[in-house]
């Protein structure tokens, strides 16, 4: 539709209608891989029982044996409906479209009419498939301001690619792309959303630069990075799907492979470069993973520290490709951005992991999940799942758990994002060229799970907070630094609360793109029955802090974290 085609001139008229100081951010400081044919192996069959609890706790629930496609790509949207895509060169997926649609454009088919996205809904477990138009396979996106999923790239026909998916609360919103397209191929890529509203999209195979959309008015369409190309190893790239984390300064830290710098995206200009991690390689395909912790809100700015875990030993690729998996890391390091001289301090995971997810939860824990014990990413490339989250806990003495394990492989092409009610939503795993459900180890994959982590066991009910309403001024935007309250039931309280704000992700290929957790404020606390509360928090104060858009709202009470309300900050 021609209203989805102009979104990029009316994304980039809203921002040239502001004037610098009307602007709600701070200016940043200055301070192919080869197809492995597959050869016939005893199916995988988990070493754990079901059965079998590991002291952690958590809980699995299968919630679909099959959606039809392999879940490669998640985004959460602001109405509880999760985006979910995989690729769409390889045939037909399992998964059929809708009565007369079908694709004519596709290099594996010359009609295509199986589905290779679909939405699902969270509060009905139900989903119905989405139609997109050219591949997007190994692509990346963000969400807006209004909520709108902005995606990027792809393979091929769709490398250039932008698309959008508009929430809606009928069953009418499909994909559109846009009549604009990126400048450059963008395969492997990651993004951003930036204070300003922009997408910068980062990277990408033998993409050594970086863009934004929407463009403004007289700026350049592409900027060099070299970064980029100092990082590509020979034959094994270990750069690509860089993790991006947006800093309360408005800078952007940017890692890939084992090296990591501070980029002024306004000037162009590299700020800082921070010390090398030691240990394995991090990035695509020795695939490891990073979040930015906690930010907690008050006075002053906050500390800033990015955790990245994971990943494998440089070869480990080409290793893979002669059948030899090497071991994964087990280590994990911490990078304190705010210190005066910041080191990486190291940890080391109970078990080495490749293509882990690491998730910010409610409560601001950090879970661990899905992945390989050896090899890397890649066709046929990995081995020995490893099928037990770890719950790691930023500020505690014994900061990794082991938590109870699933029974199914989540390899290469899996993902995992947060739920509103705290579970973990967890799909896909295809390691090969095309869909393959017989004759190998680790079959091609349709399900979708969810995991509990220990906070929904039904031992915590008593301290479990309900949220009533989130009441802010009328309209139900939240402006910066405002005053909002979130009303809550909660028969038993015990102890002081914390109420958290979580940004979406958008997930694949074990990074969690535009993730971030904030520890709001609080200003007041009252009772308002024997089993009401209300408490009062200040919003972050600015856009680097909280990029505008859409958020979950937990409120936390002894670890255990209420089912989310959204509110919307511009």
């Amino acid at each position: 539709m021609e209203a989805f085609k102009n979104l990029s001139l009316i994304l980039f008229l809203s921002l040239l209608s502001l004037s610098s100081s009307q602007l709600p951010f701070l200016p940043p400081d200055t301070v192919p891989f080869a197809a492995f044919p597959s050869t016939f192996h005893p199916q995988f069959t988990p070493s754990i029982a079901p059965s079998a609890a590991v002291h952690g706790g958590g809980e699995w629930t299968l919630l679909h044996r099959s959606v039809g496609i392999s879940a490669m790509h998640m985004q959460l949207l602001y109405n509880n409906k999760v985006v979910i895509f995989d690729r769409t060169d390889f045939g037909p997926s399992q998964l059929v479209l809708p009565a007369g649609k079908c694709r004519h454009n596709d290099e594996a088919l010359s009609v295509d009419c199986t589905a290779h996205s679909l939405l699902y809904d969270v509060a009905s477990n139900t989903f119905r498939p989405l139609m997109v138009q050219t591949d997007v396979w190994c692509s990346s996106g963000a969400v807006t301001s209004d909520g709108t999923l902005i995606q990027t790239g792809g393979y091929h026909g769709g490398d250039h690619k932008i698309r959008v998916f508009i929430p809606c609360d009928d069953e009418l919103c499909d994909w559109e792309e846009l009549a604009q397209n990126l400048t450059v191929q963008r395969w492997y890529s990651s993004d951003h959303i930036l204070p300003d509203g922009r997408v910068i999209v980062v990277g990408g195979r033998k993409a050594f630069s970086y863009e934004f959309f929407p463009k403004y008015s007289g700026n350049g369409a592409v900027f060099s990075f070299p970064f980029l190309y100092e990082t590509t190893d020979p034959k094994e790239e270990n750069n690509l799907y860089p993790f991006l984390h947006l800093l309360p300064d408005g800078n952007l830290f940017v890692f890939a492979n084992r090296r990591s710098v501070l980029l002024n995206y306004f000037n162009h200009t590299v700020l800082k470069e921070f010390p090398v991690i030691p240990g394995a390689k991090r990035s695509y395909p020795a695939t490891g993973s990073s979040v930015m912790l906690p930010l907690e809100l008050g006075n002053g700015s906050p500390a800033v520290e990015v955790m990245v875990c994971g990943g494998a030993r440089g070869g480990a690729f080409v290793k893979a490709a002669t059948g030899f998996y090497a071991a994964a890391a087990r280590s994990c390091g911490r990078l304190r951005l705010t210190d005066p001289d910041p080191k990486w301090r190291m940890e080391y995971m109970p078990m080495g992991r490749v293509m882990s997810d690491m998730l910010l939860l409610p409560t601001g824990d950090v879970i661990i999940l899905n992945g390989a014990g050896r090899g890397t990413a890649g066709w046929e490339s990995a081995a020995d799942p490893v099928l037990a989250p770890i719950l790691y806990r930023p500020d505690s003495s014994n900061r990794f758990t082991v938590l109870n394990p699933t029974t199914i492989a989540r390899l290469y092409h899996s993902a995992a994002t947060l739920l509103p009610d705290g579970r973990i939503l967890v799909g896909g795993s295809n390691p090969h060229v095309l869909y393959n459900f017989t004759g190998v180890k680790y079959p091609t994959d349709l399900s979708l799970e969810a995991f509990s982590p220990p906070y929904l066991a039904s031992e915590y009910n008593h301290l479990r907070p309900s949220i009533v309403s989130v009441e802010g001024p009328p309209g139900g935007i939240v402006s910066y630094g405002q005053k909002f309250s979130v009303t809550f039931n909660l028969m038993h309280s015990e102890g002081e609360y914390t109420v958290t704000m979580v940004a979406p992700s958008f997930t694949t290929h074990s990074f969690a793109m535009n993730q971030r957790l904030l520890v709001l404020y609080i200003a007041d606390v009252q009772q308002q029955s024997e089993s009401q509360h209300k408490v009062t928090v200040y919003a972050p104060p600015t856009a680097n802090i909280a990029p505008a858009g859409y958020y979950m709202v937990f409120v936390v009470h002894r670890g255990v974290p209420s089912h989310c309300g959204w509110i919307r900050i511009r």
